[in-house]
């Protein structure tokens, strides 16, 4: 499967955007909070220590999903195996 390496020399073109990818994606590690309209992918969703991800409208993975640090959505996260935090894990509505 195809990964998607988010890091600290290309986060400024995703950050805040609806980050879709038909594969995994990865952040590097201790990049503090990332933001994002929403996140979604057809593999995992993978967010090394000390990173963690917030979605204003929701984060899917087609797998799973964890983050060393936090992860908060505004709408919902789900996920097709498992959702594992560091920190908390927050969904809205």
């Amino acid at each position: 499967m195809n990964v998607l390496k988010i890091t600290k020399k290309n986060i400024q073109q995703f950050l805040n955007t609806e980050l879709k990818f038909g594969g995994n994606i990865e952040f590097e590690e201790s990049m503090g909070i990332l933001s994002f309209k929403s996140i979604k992918a057809d593999g995992d969703i993978y967010a090394k220590i000390g990173t963690g991800i917030e979605a204003g409208w929701g984060i899917e993975a087609g797998t799973g999903i964890e983050a060393g640090e936090g992860i908060e959505a505004g709408w919902g996260i789900e996920a097709g195996t498992g959702i594992e935090a560091g920190g908390g894990i927050e969904a809205g509505e």
